[in-house]
């Protein structure tokens, strides 16, 4: 099993990180062809995206995951099922839009087109939702990763080809659109043959059992989801609500040096999961501290290299009209890691079905947080939002420790050492950023220097895998 499970894991994380790279990779092109204000309006529209498909989703793709172990053989008959609950939720919120339109438009800066294609996208992506789930559960990831390639490479092939098209053609006014419609048309055209394909496989359309099986798992997650989005989106939007759109630009910018890392985290994680749910289940969970304590170490050590490169990725990314966005990089791919590191205390709640606690926990962080953004911009600037989410993150951490231990009895990841971790790389972080009034050399010196404590630390862990790949059993 372990030796499967870290096959399809790599399989998953390398073809992850090609497909989402490719995404990162344009973001170079985009702040060149967009003006500030564009990109700006573009990220906002993202942001809303996200905040859309869990909520009106109902969540219920968060329940695919337990289910597995649950419903057995009629896997594909729960997953097929639950999407239609899903979708008939989708189409409630489509309605409600749709009778107080100018409301939903005014509120969440969109017009007509852009409200049409944000709820078309909602289907799409809440089946491409369940299919990675179902399919990382199975530690199966050549369907998902090739559905994801299909639809992400050339949507954003298309979002570049048009809005280039439309500068050359005069129509400067609608390259938001025109990167809207280029990016998620596709992406909407592949979700919905994924919708179909899912229907297909499971041959059920509605499941009175399974519908009350994925409601009861997953609507006390709504809260937490939804919180989740809010303090991974609040920011930039309020950064934009109380500063502008040009703030606003140079903090989406930042934001995306942290999705480097998040592509990373979220792919190791989705990778790593089905292994930490099957060690529960046959009774060795003692396995999993070791292993979980190398990917915290890996982690920190990636997100002080984005640190410490910060100056080189920001003039890739944006340019030198986004230069103040170096002193954001710190405290967001810190912020990013904490989340990362929260994530084991979640999922033992989540496997032990105690989903209530990890709403509760988390929106409770995400008021804290709303607040200590707005605190922090007033009295302190834009910056400040940085720092804001990164504590929340950490608060957030904790909290999700506590809380699984009082309701698990048990605590698989030592607070201590995770709070240790956190801390160590947080402090490292922040102290590398006043290398950026220093010569470049310094920076590379750190890294000559850096380098060979990597390997005396990670090779030694790395070698007794690479000895069970070569394993023909």
């Amino acid at each position: 099993m372990n030796r499967r499970a870290f096959k399809a894991g790599i399989f998953y994380i390398i073809s992850q990180l090609i497909v989402r790279g490719i995404t990162f990779l344009m973001t170079p092109v985009f702040t060149r062809l967009l003006s500030q204000a564009q990109y700006n309006q573009y990220k906002i529209y993202e942001s809303w995206l996200l905040i859309f498909a869990p909520i009106m989703s109902l969540c219920l793709w968060r329940s695919v995951e337990r289910a597995k172990y649950d419903v057995k053989e009629k896997f594909n008959e729960f997953v097929s099922s639950v999407q239609t609950l899903s979708y008939l939720s989708i189409s409630v919120f489509f309605v409600i839009f749709l009778i107080f339109r100018k409301q939903a438009e005014a509120l969440c800066s969109m017009n007509d087109f852009m409200l049409i294609i944000a709820f078309l996208y909602t289907y799409a992506h809440t089946s491409l939702f369940y299919i990675q789930r179902r399919e990382k559960q199975m530690m199966r990831y050549r369907v998902s990763t090739t559905i994801t390639a299909v639809t992400v490479i050339p949507a954003t092939l298309l979002s570049v080809l048009l809005v280039v098209i439309g500068k050359r053609t005069d129509h400067e006014a609608d390259l938001v659109q025109l990167r809207i419609a280029g990016y998620y048309i596709p992406m909407i055209i592949g979700g919905l043959a994924v919708a179909v394909l899912m229907l297909v496989q499971g041959k059920k359309l509605i499941d009175i059992s399974y519908w009350k099986y994925a409601l009861k798992f997953s609507l006390p997650l709504i809260p937490e989801v939804l919180s989740i989005q809010i303090m991974n989106q609040a920011d930039k939007l309020m950064v934009t609500a109380m500063t502008g759109d040009i703030k606003g630009s140079i903090f989406a910018v930042a934001t995306t040096v942290s999705y480097i890392i998040w592509i990373l985290e979220d792919s190791v994680w989705n990778a790593w999961l089905p292994w930490m749910y099957e060690k529960i289940s046959i009774g060795e969970s003692h396995d999993i501290c070791n292993s979980w304590s190398v990917l915290m170490h890996g982690f920190g050590v990636i997100s002080w290299a984005l640190v410490l490169f910060a100056p080189e990725i920001i003039l890739l990314l944006g340019g030198h009209k986004y230069a103040d966005a170096i002193y954001l990089v710190a405290p967001m791919v810190t912020g990013t890691l904490f989340r990362f590191y929260s994530y084991s205390y979640t999922a033992i709640q989540n496997y032990h079905k105690k989903t209530a606690s990890v709403a509760a926990s988390t929106v409770s962080v995400m008021f804290l947080n709303v607040i200590l953004n707005y605190l922090g911009i007033l009295w302190f600037g834009y910056q400040a939002a940085a720092y804001t989410t990164a504590f929340s993150y950490m608060a957030l951490m904790v909290i999700q420790a506590f809380m699984e231990k009082r309701l698990t009895g048990e605590q698989l990841i030592p607070l201590s050492k995770t709070l240790l971790i956190s801390c160590s790389y947080f402090a490292v972080c922040v102290i590398t950023m006043g290398t950026y009034h220093m010569p470049p050399y310094v920076r590379y010196l750190l890294a000559a220097v850096a380098l060979p404590i990597g390997v005396w630390y990670f090779l030694p862990r790395v070698k007794p895998i690479l000895k069970m790949m070569k394993k023909k059993q």
